[in-house]
Order: C-alpha cells, then sequence, then structure tokens
C-alpha cells in the first residue's frame, strides 16, 4: 500500500537490441540479474553486466529534449526502460524501484552520454544528456535486486 507522498509514474517502452543503439520497442521482456532477456550492448565492458543491467530514462526529459529541437525518442539513447510521471532528478544512486508486479531495481549509476548518441542531438552535442551538466537530465543505470515481467503501462514506484 502507498503511503501519502510516495511517488508512481508508468513504463512508457520496454525496449531491447541486438547490440547499439536506437532500441526497439517490445510488447514485453522478462527481466534478470543481466537485464532484459534478448538485450544486447555493442560495447559490454562499457555499458551492461549487473551493475549495469538495465537503463533506465524520463519521457518528460526526452520530450523536453525534442522541444528544444532534438530527434530524439524513446529508446534512441540506449534506454531498456521509458518511464512517465517521477520526478527524474530524484531518481539517483540507492533508489529502489519497482516495475510492475515482480521487478525490483536498486539504481547503481549516471549512465555517461556516449557519441553514438550524438545522431539524436541537432548540434551532436550529447552532452545535453550528462549528469554533471545537467542535473536531472542522465540515463539511469540499475541493478536487478528481483527480476521478473515487465510491459508498457506496468507501474513504477518508489520504495
Amino acid at each position: 500500500m502507498r503511503e501519502i507522498g510516495e511517488q508512481m509514474g508508468h513504463i512508457v517502452q520496454v525496449s531491447i537490441s541486438p547490440g547499439g543503439v536506437p532500441k526497439t520497442a517490445v510488447f514485453e521482456a522478462r527481466v534478470d540479474i543481466n537485464g532484459l532477456v534478448g538485450d544486447r550492448q555493442t560495447t559490454p565492458k562499457i555499458h551492461g553486466g549487473p551493475e549495469r543491467a538495465v537503463c533506465l530514462w524520463s519521457q518528460e526529459m526526452i520530450d523536453q529534449l525534442r522541444q528544444e529541437g532534438h530527434p530524439i525518442a524513446a529508446g534512441s539513447a540506449g534506454e531498456n526502460v521509458t518511464i512517465v510521471g517521477l520526478d527524474w532528478i530524484q531518481i539517483t544512486p540507492g533508489v529502489k524501484l519497482k516495475l510492475g508486479a515482480e521487478v525490483l531495481l536498486e539504481i547503481a549509476s549516471y549512465a555517461a552520454p556516449c557519441r553514438t548518441n550524438a545522431r539524436w542531438f541537432s548540434n551532436r552535442r550529447y552532452s545535453r544528456i550528462s549528469q554533471a551538466k545537467y542535473p536531472g537530465s542522465s540515463r539511469l543505470y540499475a541493478r536487478v535486486l528481483s527480476g521478473g515481467m515487465i510491459r508498457p503501462g506496468d507501474v513504477v514506484e518508489i520504495v
């Protein structure tokens, strides 16, 4: 049961790829200790693994970037789960998120901007999603505390 003031959001899109970006929307995905089943990373030394198992991002941030003239969309920057309805600046390392009925994640770190995302920025300045330069704009990496299925529309809660 939620307490007064507890934030809730929803999953807008679940995305995977055979490697690289953009990631493509899927109807549902199983999440395990290594991330979304069927998702791959081109550079596993930089992306993926248990400490970077799931990449999350805010739909509100994507909308803001589009308003600034950047041709970006959900999944473009390599996030696995696009979420709407959370105060993104409050989602920091150590915060736990429950996705749907089963999945529990713990935010592990901010995702550093990657030059492969330059094409989604009208001026190619992908540093626009740098946590250091623009707090609250970054994608986030999470570790999986408990796995299960996720789908667009699932509730996302800060726990």
